[in-house]
């Protein structure tokens, strides 16, 4: 595929270097952003969020 090609990036595309960040090296990745426009790939990836601060 050409550089041409490929979509722009985008919040998921983080999604591989968290779940990395969290599971290889054992460190704590913390995701803040509005749920409905932050990825999926993204939110499973991170470590879970302690506390109420996530707003609907």
């Amino acid at each position: 595929m050409h550089a041409s090609q490929r979509s722009p990036p985008g919040d998921g595309d983080f999604d591989l270097l968290a779940r990395k960040i969290r599971v290889v090296h054992g460190k704590r990745v913390e995701v803040y952003g509005v749920p409905k426009l932050t990825a999926n790939s993204l939110i499973n990836a991170a470590s879970p969020i302690e506390g109420d601060l996530l707003f609907d």
